[in-house]
């Protein structure tokens, strides 16, 4: 099996502190894990599309800003058979070893709205401080979910 996900970093400065998105996994029979929101794109759905679409099924969202979507180069129009979207992630993954193969992509962003309860296939959806995903991360790297842990650290690094 070889999965292709659009991620996301969603991003706020609220009262001082920088904070982001993170959510508990809550697949049926699966461990729970902190993760970001973002999925599997459907075929020939674009990242971009596909980033605002699992937002706002998983968190109840909407995706108002994304790093990087002013470089966004498409080839619709060119041929009506074929059509190519380039963009400017955040960062990308790959699995290197693990029960599936995958490749995604990161996106920061901004989101509004009101988070959801429970969204799809989510739960515990919530705003948490830059600082405290980095406690977490330090304090126990596999509470977070396996693709996102490489995403996560990769952010912290990064984010400046």
């Amino acid at each position: 099996m070889f999965l292709v996900n659009s991620r996301a970093i969603i991003e706020r400065i609220f009262n001082g502190r920088e904070e982001m998105v993170v959510q508990t996994r809550n697949k049926p029979g699966g461990l729970e894990r902190i993760e970001l929101p973002g999925g599997r794109i459907e075929p020939y759905e674009s990242f971009l599309h596909a980033l605002i679409r699992e937002v706002k099924e998983e968190t109840g969202l909407d995706v108002v800003e994304i790093e990087g979507q002013d470089a966004r180069i498409d080839t619709v129009g060119m041929n009506p058979e074929f059509e190519v979207e380039c963009v400017q992630p955040f960062g990308a993954y790959q699995t290197t070893k693990g029960p599936f193969d995958s490749v995604g992509l990161y996106f920061r962003c901004k989101a509004e709205g009101e988070l959801l309860e429970i969204g799809d296939d989510t739960k515990n959806i919530r705003w948490v401080s830059v600082e405290e995903v980095q406690r977490l991360m330090n304090e126990d790297p596999l509470q977070f979910s396996d693709v996102d842990r490489a995403g996560i650290l990769f952010y912290l690094n990064n984010r400046g």
